[in-house]
This record gives structure tokens, sequence and C-alpha cells, in this order.
């Protein structure tokens, strides 16, 4: 029901799918409204023409319904109450527990100005060797997963939240399916992990465009504990690309002139504006963090896609699944993958060798690959290629596959007992004093 002194217009100059047109004044960007009982959000506003997405759908709205304008834009309540708990894309509670008490905050606000950030030094250990040994995360780093949709992307991102050494873990679910959804609810209620883990969840049963709502409520969640609380948070997003496509139905139904691949020509800094908001902030302030680890499915691993294209020049690196016909399981690509950040903790925040043993795995994995490409071409292979090819086996099962499950003490030692299993010393080439202390002992 529209509060006194509220202004109700009653006539829509214009209907699409995805939006509707009105005259109006005195109306804010993003501001929320009610048309005809429905929840939707200004989106564009020239003169007095302003444009609303209506986020369930314009189907069954007349040209004379009742236009309510809120005078806000939307906000989530924040406070410790949201542990534990799954909200929608509005930050309702969907698992049937009471609505949180707490300060309400609007969504999508700025992200930290540079000069109050820290550059990024401490360790996010995810649990997954794949990624700790080659691609060591950083606290404040943004960094994604590429994956084609039929990889499990979503059990990746589920194990992340169970071992990541992280004090508050936030994740942003966009047209998850129903398995997926209760996959995830599944997995943490099971795990007893639910008291750290914030979640929130639009389905494919919900309409699309709910699904722009979706990261700016998970990173309100995120600054709330990591500015408020002074912790350590981890956010995950997936999948980005069902994000952007929902960029693209409203953009185009506005008409407006697509870019690349049917993308919006505001794609970077809709993107960008989501990233940004990791950050590693000083002790000063309290030292809190928020890292974000994001899934953008590829179409036909096409990686030139415009989401994928303009999520490299903003992230810091990416991570790559793979499926290894040797050992029939999905691994971290050791070739494909890469965290900029990495040299700023491993060695300083891990062990001291991790780097020589980070670099030495994957050149004895690259002299596989070399020799496994002599093999299909019918050449001859030396005894080190055939060593080699072993090596790169049981590098893949026991370090590189998703369901690897150690830490990063484990996981270099395991690397160690590789080396010493397959080869000499001077093969491996790594410094002589860390032989020396860690090479295997026979």
């Amino acid at each position: 029901m529209a509060k006194a002194f509220q202004k109700i217009y009653t006539q829509i100059t214009a209907i699409t799918k995805a939006t509707c047109s009105l005259k109006a004044e005195g109306v804010g960007n993003d501001e929320l409204a009610m048309v005809n009982g429905k929840l939707a959000q200004v989106v564009k506003i020239l003169g007095d023409e302003v444009t609303l997405q209506v986020f369930q759908g314009t189907e069954g709205i007349p040209t004379n319904a009742e236009v309510v304008f809120l005078g806000k834009s939307p906000s989530l309540k924040v406070s410790d109450q949201l542990a534990g708990r799954f909200f929608n894309a509005y930050g309702d509670p969907i698992d049937g527990g009471p609505a949180v008490e707490g300060k309400e905050v609007e969504i999508g606000g700025p992200s930290v100005n540079p000069v109050r950030r820290k550059q990024p030094s401490e360790l996010i250990a995810t649990g997954i060797a794949g990624i700790d040994l080659n691609n060591t995360l950083v606290s404040g780093q943004k960094i994604p997963f590429f994956a084609d949709p039929d990889q499990p992307y979503n059990q990746v991102m589920a194990n992340v939240a169970l071992r990541a050494e992280a004090d508050k873990i936030i994740l942003g679910g966009m047209g998850l399916t129903n398995d997926d959804y209760l996959y995830f609810k599944n997995v943490f209620s099971n795990a007893g992990v639910l008291d750290h883990i914030v979640s929130f969840v639009n389905t494919t049963e919900n309409p699309p465009v709910e699904r722009l709502l979706i990261p700016d409520m998970a990173l309100t969640a995120a600054e709330y504990f990591a500015v408020e609380k002074h912790e350590k948070v981890l956010v995950l997003l997936t999948d980005m690309t069902l994000y952007a496509d929902a960029l693209a139905i409203v953009s185009n139904r506005m008409d407006q002139i697509p870019s690349k691949d049917s993308m919006p020509g505001s794609l970077y800094s809709d993107l960008a504006k989501i990233y940004e908001k990791a950050v590693q902030f000083p002790e000063e302030i309290g030292g809190g963090s928020i890292t974000i680890i994001a899934v953008t499915t590829l179409s036909g691993g096409d990686i030139t896609h415009a989401i994928p294209d303009n999520t490299g020049y903003i992230t810091e690196g990416q991570l790559y699944l793979r499926r290894d016909s040797e050992i029939g399981k999905v691994i971290v690509d050791p070739f494909r993958s890469l965290s900029r950040l990495k040299q700023l903790v491993a060695g300083k925040k891990t062990r001291e060798d991790h780097p020589q043993v980070m670099n030495a795995a994957v050149r004895l994995y690259a002299d596989a690959a070399n020799a496994k490409t002599k093999k299909e071409n019918g050449f001859d292979l030396t005894d080190y290629d055939l060593r080699c090819l072993d090596f790169a086996r049981d590098y893949s099962r026991e370090i590189l596959a998703i369901d690897v499950n150690i830490n990063t003490v484990q996981m270099l030692d395991i690397a160690w007992a590789l080396f010493g299993k397959y080869f000499k010393p001077e093969e491996v080439n790594i410094k002589a004093a860390l032989v020396e202390k860690y090479w295997p002992k026979a």
C-alpha cells in the first residue's frame, strides 16, 4: 500500500518483456518502485522519462497500472544473524527461519578508496591442492574459475566453502538448478559449517533479472563482516555468465545497441564494480579482507567471448578446470591457470620450499606433455620421457585433482615424494640446500 505523500503514477508509455517506461519527477537512479504489485528498479532516467526493470517480468501489466516509487534503493539488513542463513535476491529468508534484525544498508555502494587499501599479503588456503600449490590465492584477490558448463564447478565451490581458511564464506548463487541449491544446502548442513556461511540464491525457477541483485547482496554482507567485524571473508559467485546474460536481457529490452556477443556496452564496468569490491584492509582499520572467487562458464570453451574476455582484464589471474583422461578426474589445469599474486605469499606465508617445488613440478609436468606428443606422433620415448609420464599421472591424481583435500605442508611433502620416486635430485633442478633438507630419505 502506498504511504502518504508518495506519488502514484498510472500512465505507462512503453512496455517490453523486462522493462516499462513512464514520465515521473523526483526519482533517483536505482530507486525501487512497485509496478502493479511487482518490484521494479530504476535503470535509466532521461529528462522526465524513467525506465524501470521489472524483476518478475512485465507480463500482465497494463498501461494504466499503478506505479509507486519507494524512495530507496535495494537494501539488506546486516548483523551477525546473517550467518548460517539462506536468502533470496531481495535478502528475504528462504530457509524457513525468522527475518534478520539489523542495520539496513543500501546494496551496490562504491568500492573502497585505493588509498585505504593494503597490498594483499595474507594466504587464503582453499584446501584444494591444485590451487594452493600452483596458483596460491591471497586475501583481497579477485579471481575467476573458467569452466565448461558440464564441469563440476559448483562442487568445487562447495569444497572451497568447506575447506577455505576464512572467517566467513558468502555464497552468491545465480541461476542455480534446484538440485544445485539443495546440494549446497545439504553439503553445508551435513558438514556442520553453516554457522560461518551466508548464502544468497537465485534459482532457475526465479526470474532471470533477479540475478542482478545477487552479487551486490553478497558483497554487502561481505563488507559488513570485513569492515564491522574485521574478518577474513571469502565471496563465492556462481555463475557470472548467467549474471551477464541477465544484464543483456535488460539492455536489449531497453533497445540499447549491443556490443560484442550481444552483451551490453557497459559489461566491463558492470563486472568491474563487482570484482573491485575485493580488498585487504590495513591493520590500523581492522585488517579485514574480501576475497572473490567467481565461476564464469564458457560456451564451447570460447575464451574470447565478451564475458571471459572482459573478466580477464579485471581479475588477477584465472583458474581452469579440465578433465584429465589419464586419471578420469577433473583437475585444476596447471598450464592455463594463473594467480598473479601468488608470489606475495608462496614461500613467505607457506613453507620455504614452496616456490621451488611449484616451479619444478610444473616443468616436469610440461616435459610429460612433450613426451605424450612424441608418443602420439610415433617417436621413441627415452627413459626420462617415460618417468615424466608416470610422474604426471601421479601428480594429477595426488595433487591436481579437485577432490584432493590436503593442507599446504602435505601437498609439498607429496610433491617431494613424487620427485624422489621418479627422478634424481639433479633432474629436478631445485636448490641444493632445499634438496638436502626435504629430499625423501631412502
